[in-house]
């Protein structure tokens, strides 16, 4: 069962060792994280736990969200995420997750929606190369020729164009634990991760294999 955490991008910032070596780290409060239900194989189909993060104003849901919630006399959560499981647990129900979950020295994958940069040219989003900048050129950051000719006559799908950049969810794997502040429910992650400072972002624990055995 891997289960993990919802959490907030609070900024990064940078930490000195002994030696003068400096790390680059990303600050993140995550959790605490409520699970709101558990879904088993029996009724649903499938066996997982759904969490919720970020208590809310119940005006600010829709009468679904509140119905949901009030199933389990959960409070409003502005974000709700589903992590499958092996087995049913019921207990679990209510049980609150924290960065208890986490130690100095894991390997986590951080999730998140990356810094919208609007609508790009082809450029910027494909680092195309520019055509000449003299005197008489018309051709500066231009795309250039997108189709054929007569044959076949249109653009292929998937032809690099002019288009929006960023704004779209993104995965970096295998980052370090660099610190767990339990007190504040902070977690110090070496590197930085996506988004900008507030975005909601999923710490996932990665599952180290040694000896074709999980660990």
């Amino acid at each position: 069962m891997n289960i993990g955490i919802l959490g907030t991008k609070l900024g990064m910032t940078q930490i000195f060792d002994a030696s003068g070596l400096r790390t680059p780290v990303t600050i993140i409060k995550a959790g605490p994280c409520t699970v709101t239900q558990v879904k088993s194989l029996k009724n649903d189909g499938y066996n997982a736990i759904q969490i919720g993060y970020l208590e809310t104003q119940p005006k600010l849901l829709t009468k679904a969200e509140l119905g949901h919630l009030a199933k389990t006399t959960s409070l409003p959560f502005k974000h709700l995420k589903e992590y499958k499981t092996d087995t049913c647990q019921p207990e679990l129900l209510k049980s609150v997750i924290s960065v208890d979950l986490f130690k100095v020295g894991d390997t986590v994958s951080i999730s998140g929606k990356t810094i919208g940069k609007g609508f790009a040219g082809t450029v910027k989003k494909h680092k195309f190369t520019r055509g000449p900048m003299t005197h008489g050129s018309k051709n500066h950051r231009e795309p250039g020729s997108i189709g054929m000719g007569t044959t076949p006559g249109r653009v292929y799908p998937g032809k690099r164009m002019a288009c929006q950049m960023g704004s779209g969810k993104t995965t970096i794997k295998n980052l370090s634990v660099i610190l767990v502040d339990k007190e504040d429910n902070l977690l110090v992650i070496k590197g930085s991760i996506p988004g900008k400072v507030g975005n909601l972002v999923t710490i996932n624990k990665v599952k180290n294999i040694k000896n074709n055995a999980i660990t």
